[in-house]
C-alpha cells in the first residue's frame, strides 16, 4: 500500500472575500441620509518635526553635541486624513462575499491526498458545521473590530449589515461586544452568523454590505491604511508616510479588514495565561506588530503539523484545534509540501 504524502502543490482560495473599506464623513444624526455623506480625502502635509529618536552615547553624554543635534530640522512630508470641522462621524463601508465548497482545493496535484483531505473536511462539517466559526466572524463584524485604530476612543460605534438577496438587515452597537472573547449571547448576532454559515456551507454564497458609523468629534483624525513604501530613498521630496485611497476616497486595505474578520484564534498555546485575546488565524500564529509566532512548530500546534497529523496520520486534533485548522483553509493560501 502506498504511503500517503502531502501534495507538493496544494492551494485553497479564500472563502471570506471582502472588499476595500471606503471612508466617508458626516453627522451622527444623519446616518440614514446617504446624500449627507462626503468622501474623506487624503491630504499632504509638510512639517518641521523635532529630533526625538535615540542618539549615540557620545551625543547623549555631551550637552553641546546634543544641543547641536536637536537644532537640526526634521523635515517631513506625510499624508494625513481627518473629518471636516462640520462633521463628527466617520463612516466605513465594505462588502463581504462568503463562499462555500471548502472541500475542494483550488489546486492539488495528488489525487489520493485530495480525497483524504476531502474526507477530513466533510467529516468536520457533518459533525460540527460552521456554527462556531461563523459566530466568531459575525462577532468581529458586529463589534467593528475591522475599524482598528478608528474604533479607539470613539464616543459611539454602530454597525449596520444588509443582505440584498434576502433584504434582511442587522444593527449593532459595537461597544456591546468585547474584543477579547466570543462568549456574547445575542439573538441578532446568532442570526447574522447563520447568514455567514449559509455561505460557508455551500448551499449558496452569501453577500453582505457592511456600514460602520464611528462618532469621533469634529475635525478628528481618521486612520486609513498606510501604504508600504518600498523605495527607501532618503530624498527630502519623498513622503515618509503614504495613506491609501481609492478614487480620491480614503480607504482601508481589504487585507487589513480581512485580518480583523479572521481574528478568531483564541485556541493557541497559553492563550488564557497570556491574556492577549484572540489573534488572527495564521499557520504559525504570527502577529507581526508583536514580533512573535504563537504557534511554534516545536509545540506541534501550528497549522501544518495539525493538518498532517489529521490527514496523513488520521490523528484527529481536539475540537478547538479542528476549528483552527478549518479556519486556515477558509483563510486560503498555498499549503503544499516544500522539498528539502
Amino acid at each position: 500500500m502506498t504511503t500517503l504524502k502531502t501534495a507538493s502543490v496544494l492551494a485553497f482560495e479564500r472563502k471570506l472575500s471582502n472588499s476595500d473599506g471606503l471612508m466617508f464623513a458626516g453627522l451622527w444624526e444623519s446616518r440614514e441620509q446617504v446624500s449627507k455623506w462626503c468622501a474623506i480625502k487624503v491630504t499632504e502635509k509638510a512639517i518641521r518635526g523635532t529630533i526625538s529618536n535615540r542618539q549615540k552615547n557620545a551625543i547623549q553624554s555631551d550637552p553641546t553635541k546634543l544641543d547641536a543635534e536637536v537644532q537640526k530640522a526634521n523635515l517631513q512630508k506625510v499624508d494625513v486624513s481627518a473629518l471636516p470641522f462640520d462633521c463628527d462621524t466617520l463612516k466605513v463601508t465594505f462588502t463581504l462575499r462568503v463562499l462555500g465548497d471548502l472541500q475542494t482545493p483550488s489546486t492539488c496535484n495528488n489525487q489520493d491526498y485530495q480525497q483524504a483531505l476531502q474526507n477530513v473536511i466533510t467529516s468536520y462539517i457533518s459533525e460540527n458545521g460552521f456554527t462556531e466559526l461563523a459566530y466568531r466572524y459575525a462577532t468581529n463584524i458586529a463589534s467593528g473590530r475591522f475599524l482598528w485604530r478608528n474604533r479607539v476612543g470613539a464616543e459611539k460605534v454602530e454597525v449596520k449589515i444588509f443582505e440584498p438577496s434576502t433584504e434582511k438587515s442587522w444593527l449593532f452597537n459595537g461597544f456591546d461586544f468585547q474584543l477579547r472573547h466570543f462568549d456574547h449571547q445575542n439573538e441578532q448576532l446568532r442570526d447574522l452568523s447563520k447568514a455567514i454559515e449559509k455561505g460557508l456551507a455551500g448551499d449558496s454564497f452569501s453577500f453582505l454590505q457592511v456600514e460602520a458609523y464611528v462618532k469621533l468629534g469634529e475635525g478628528q483624525e481618521v486612520f486609513p491604511s498606510q501604504e508600504l513604501v518600498l523605495d527607501s530613498s532618503t530624498a527630502k521630496s519623498k513622503k515618509s508616510k503614504e495613506l491609501y485611497s481609492v478614487n480620491d476616497t480614503a480607504a482601508m486595505h481589504s487585507q487589513k479588514i480581512g485580518n480583523a474578520l479572521r481574528t478568531i484564534d483564541s485556541w493557541y498555546p497559553d492563550a488564557v495565561e497570556l491574556g492577549l485575546g484572540p489573534i488572527s488565524v495564521e499557520p504559525f500564529g504570527s502577529v507581526t506588530n508583536r514580533g512573535k509566532a504563537y504557534r511554534q512548530p516545536k509545540q506541534k500546534m501550528d497549522f501544518y503539523t495539525l493538518l498532517d497529523n489529521w490527514v496523513i496520520k488520521e490523528k484527529k486534533p481536539e475540537l478547538e484545534q479542528q476549528h483552527y485548522v478549518i479556519a486556515n483553509l477558509i483563510r486560503g493560501g498555498v499549503y503544499g509540501e516544500k522539498s528539502e
